[in-house]
């Protein structure tokens, strides 16, 4: 496996998604492994809410990639996305003396006077510059120019403090390192959208399991960030409600159900065999997921400001896992939205063996995001089989060991010799081939009146035994 690869990480409401790639010197990135763990009992819209039950899935998803590079990951990045997510206009004025020329220490002032804005209960994730006002001129860059008042025009990502002290805490508990926190709508958008889709002005709508998103852009900037608490997994919910078991509802939907569909194509004595109830209705499914597909899609363009609605000459941009639903596009299109196509995959060249990534639905659009984003390298040692954890070859330092009952600490044997006189404190026990003293007393019988070299050749003949007996235990493990 390479040394270097970058690794990314996705909490939503129906799994936890963790990826490791490598980027080719032509862009590319090569995905080296994929993971996911099912989190419908611990993440709920997007945001954790079982901290316990999160942690346990995310060491899931480290150890089972770590097995796969066969290399210690260091550092992860992060989406942040979900339910409270959105977004904040904020403008900072300033006013100067007469023939005042603007400098970049006065823009950074004004950047950082945003930063300390307070919302009750909510966390500033980001701040976007839409513009500044230079007296009553709009400005991209206001360094350089004379003027009497500035005005800074921001646009602040806002989430739940709370939600964010949680996401926190959960990699905290799990012992992985955050390389960086990404906001999942913007990285989606680098992403999925072109150039000229962002400049002329668009609405990305991620559709996902319990949660909506909509990010609006125009002149190559975010302008507005909402996030609607309805998504797929409401489809397969009102399904459900039918008396169907909560697994074949969402087959169910996969299968049959369709955004839209045309009143003549409607066969009222149609029906489709299920195992909770025996057969259900083709009518009733397709009442069923229409009422629900509806409100979403109501509810999406709603977050869409009134004064952009106009101006989205872009279009209206899908993806997510949940608009793979069947005319997706032709239900958006019932609310007179002209310009409109779905995002499958991310622009990047992606390489991989991994059906769920190659199926190209949108699933993993922003898990690729996120990895397309991060910038530094996540990878630790090797991991290595060796019985001291080092790479093969080494000898370790010293070697923790237990003889009678006694635990201790020896340095390895030099020249037949155990190194500080450790060796002689303890001990070790006698080979199976070697005759057992009977008495502790036998061996040290007489030591007094033995010659220098006779007592020197004891301690040797021990060190060479508690050699053969630390050589022993690391071949029987």
């Amino acid at each position: 496996m390479p040394k270097e690869f970058i690794v990314a990480i996705e909490l939503g409401s129906s799994k936890i998604a963790g990826i490791a790639g490598q980027r080719n010197l032509d862009g590319s990135i090569n995905v080296l492994a994929m993971v996911k763990e099912d989190t419908t009992s611990c993440v709920k819209r997007g945001v954790v809410y079982n901290i316990d039950k999160t942690v346990q899935c995310l060491n899931s998803v480290i150890t089972k990639l770590q097995n796969t590079l066969q290399t210690r990951i260091d550092r992860v990045f992060v989406g942040a996305g979900g339910m409270s997510l959105r977004s904040v206009r904020n403008n900072i004025n300033k006013e100067f003396q007469p023939e005042t020329i603007v400098t970049q220490d006065i823009v950074n002032e004004l950047s950082d006077t945003n930063r300390t804005m307070s919302y009750p209960n909510q966390e500033i994730l980001d701040a976007v510059v839409q513009e500044y006002k230079v007296d009553s001129q709009f400005q991209t860059d206001p360094v350089g120019i004379q003027c009497k008042k500035l005005e800074g025009n921001f646009l602040n990502i806002l989430w739940r403090e709370n939600y964010y002290n949680n996401l926190r805490k959960c990699f905290d508990n799990a012992g992985i390192a955050i390389a960086d926190i990404f906001i999942s709508p913007m990285a989606l958008a680098d992403s999925v959208l072109t150039d000229s889709e962002k400049r002329l002005g668009c609405a990305l709508i991620d559709m996902g399991a319990e949660t909506t998103t909509v990010a609006v852009f125009s002149k190559n900037m975010l302008r507005h960030l909402s996030v609607v608490p309805l998504g797929g997994s409401n489809i397969t919910k009102d399904i459900a409600s039918l008396q169907i078991e909560d697994k074949e509802a969402e087959s169910i939907k996969l299968k049959y159900a369709s955004a839209y569909t045309d009143l003549q194509d409607i066969d009222e004595n149609r029906t489709i065999s299920t195992s909770s109830i025996g057969s259900l209705k083709a009518a009733t499914l397709i009442n069923y997921v229409e009422a629900r597909q509806q409100e979403i899609i109501v509810n999406a363009l709603n977050q869409i400001p009134e004064e952009f609605r106009d101006k989205l000459n872009g279009g209206i941009i899908l993806t997510g896992g949940a608009s793979k639903i069947k005319n997706i596009e032709r239900a958006f299109r019932e609310h007179k939205v002209d310009k409109i196509r779905t995002a499958k995959f991310v622009q990047q060249t992606i390489h991989s063996s991994n059906a769920d990534i190659n199926a190209h639905d949108g699933s993993y659009n922003t898990l690729l995001s996120l990895l397309a984003k991060g910038n530094m390298n996540c990878a630790g040692q090797k991991i290595s089989n060796n019985l001291f954890g080092d790479d093969a070859g080494q000898t370790p330092n010293s070697v923790s060991f237990q003889v009678d009952g006694r635990s201790g600490k020896s340095a390895p044997a030099e020249d037949g010799k155990a190194q500080n006189g450790n060796a002689a404190a303890v001990k070790p026990k006698a080979p199976a081939n070697d005759k057992k003293p009977e008495k502790d007393s036998d061996v040290n019988k007489g030591n007094d009146n033995e010659p220098k070299k006779q007592k020197e050749g004891m301690f040797s003949k021990m060190g060479h035994k508690l050699k053969d007996f630390l050589t022993g235990i690391t071949a029987e493990e």
